[in-house]
């Protein structure tokens, strides 16, 4: 249990379900290099926002904790953090070119919606060159496939140390 100074008692954390990079390692370094080829290129408060967005989407609070770190310790402001839940009443605390990426890993996000419109899409287009786009992408593809991982196995938020996995 964990406790503060005022003696406030929280819940306990709950159980990591499976260490699956321990079992499948191959596949945790296969990731790993297809994280660290999908960022090439992209500016990294921009690569941190998407990663929390999507990892907001899907609910994965491992995700939430490393990434929201990571955005803070490469200069990102804690304000643009929090309203990036609220993004499209907040937009005025993002560039052109943020909202549409914001906007993009939504729609890839969560495909279950139906398919990535066209207008967002283009939106993206318009902000980035084709390469750029192409990285983007597939930033919003691997942190997707980082959530499935962190949710099914219930990987614990809270002790990772930012850029770790840089």
């Amino acid at each position: 249990m964990t406790t503060t100074e005022t003696n406030t008692e929280y819940a306990a954390e709950l159980p990591v379900r499976l260490e699956w990079a321990r079992h499948a390692p191959e596949v945790y370094k296969a990731m790993i290099r297809l994280d660290s080829a999908a960022r090439k290129g992209l500016d990294a408060k921009l690569y941190e926002l998407v990663k929390i967005r999507a990892s907001q989407l899907n609910h994965c609070a491992f995700c939430l904790d490393m990434h929201t770190k990571d955005a803070l310790a490469a200069g990102e402001s804690v304000e643009r953090i929090i309203q990036l839940g609220a993004w499209e009443e907040s937009r005025h605390f993002y560039t052109e070119k943020e909202l549409a990426a914001i906007e993009l890993t939504e729609a890839v996000t969560v495909l279950t919606d139906g398919f990535v419109p066209d207008e967002v899409y283009e939106r993206a287009a318009k902000q980035f060159e084709e390469a750029e786009l192409a990285q983007l992408i597939a930033a919003i593809t691997v942190i997707n496939a980082w959530n499935r991982f962190g949710v099914t196995c219930r990987m614990t938020p809270g002790h990772y140390t930012p850029g770790r996995h840089a």
